[in-house]
């Protein structure tokens, strides 16, 4: 290998495979897959949106034919808007132009929505065809291309359709964020404090510690690759000892409960994924405040963490009622009760189905209380 990696494995029973970390990696695509036994001559179909093919498709590309792949680009729009049925008919149409075979490969170039995308995609072609991940968001680099979940909205809910389906090699390229929008990377920043807040002490307090991180030039670049390699390997490990969310798993929906009911009732759009995820570890930490779960200390260092990172922390005015029918029809609702993952200090949560919907109407008015100051 021409540069240096971090590799981190996520050795699961059935489909164990590795993220690689590394600055300029994305020229490295063409030799990762020849380690994976993917011989020249496969096709390969590679995913991605306007923002990210502009500046990197065509060297992506390039390698990979480079490397005797049969290569080809399909731009498709990102956004969570477009995380819909007709943009999976776009990747199905696509892979049957090309003549996808079962030995075929997709590629997601591109953010958390691409990667969900093209893993269902990849899931459902010829009841299941290899892909890889190749994050180029901050946000998808630490969490939405591990762990293998695929999917895509219904009008009704985030996510409710989909499928588990493994990639062959999530490759991360630090390099790509240098295009990233700043509220993109803040987004990011999101789910790395989530790590610290259901783990990872220790990562916690060094954002906490770290002078500015709001942006990619104030984090610097040691700090950036710490916390990108912290984040994953927490990811890896969870997804390790519990693959398909039977329980363990569950803990990486913290602060998503709460975002995906923004989400879903504000528009897709409105409010970014990991501005959502913000807004939801501010509700659950009132409501485990309010049930004596964990202290106002913890919550506070956790609200200001988030304010640290640029996010918003105060909740949007929605209307209690929708509040709690749209989390009734979320993924994580078990016997009628919507399972929350509540905080109990600075790396510790647990998993409840005790939160009544008297606890998350005094929370909501306590929110909206806030949001009013």
């Amino acid at each position: 290998m021409k540069h240096n990696s971090i590799r981190i494995k996520v050795n699961l029973k059935f489909n164990p495979y590795e993220v690689v970390i590394g600055n300029d990696y994305l020229n490295e695509i063409g030799n990762e897959l020849s380690r994976l036994g993917i011989k020249p001559g496969t096709k390969i179909l590679v995913i991605s949106n306007p923002d990210v093919a502009g500046p990197y498709s065509d060297l992506f590309i390039k390698n990979l034919k480079e490397s005797g792949y049969q290569a080809e680009l399909l731009v498709i729009e990102a956004g969570e808007d477009q995380k819909n049925q007709s943009s999976i008919n776009l990747i199905h149409n696509a892979a049957y132009e090309l003549k996808l075979e079962r030995s075929s490969v997709m590629i997601a170039l591109g953010g958390g929505v691409i990667g969900d995308m093209t893993g269902f995609a990849a899931a459902t072609w010829l009841r299941g065809i290899p892909f890889v991940q190749v994050p180029t968001t901050l946000l998808a680099m630490v969490d939405a291309s591990i762990g293998g979940k695929t999917g895509i909205n219904h009008p009704k809910g985030k996510n409710l359709i989909g499928a588990f389906h493994q990639p062959k090699v999530v490759i991360i390229d630090p390099k790509t964020l240098q295009t990233l929008p700043n509220r993109e990377f803040k987004a990011g920043l999101a789910e790395i404090i989530k790590y610290g807040v259901i783990g990872d002490k220790k990562l916690f307090e060094t954002l906490e510690a770290a002078n500015e991180i709001k942006t990619l030039e104030l984090l610097g670049k040691d700090l950036l690759i710490d916390i990108i390699r912290r984040s994953a390997n927490s990811k890896a490990l969870i997804v390790k000892q519990d693959e398909y969310e039977g329980g363990l798993r569950a803990i990486l929906n913290y602060g998503h409960t709460f975002g995906h009911v923004i989400e879903t009732l504000t528009g897709y759009g409105v409010w970014i994924h990991g501005e959502a995820v913000s807004l939801g570890m501010i509700a659950i930490g009132e409501l485990a405040l309010q049930k004596k779960l964990w202290t106002s200390e913890d919550n506070k260092r956790q609200k200001d963490l988030l304010y640290k990172a640029g996010l918003p922390i105060h909740w949007p005015k929605l209307k209690t009622k929708e509040v709690l029918n749209s989390l009734q029809s979320d993924k994580k609702v078990k016997n009628g009760h919507v399972r929350f993952i509540v905080p109990t200090s600075i790396g510790e949560v647990k998993i409840s189905t005790e939160i009544t919907n008297s606890d998350i109407e005094n929370c909501l008015s306590t929110l909206n209380a806030h949001s009013n100051q």
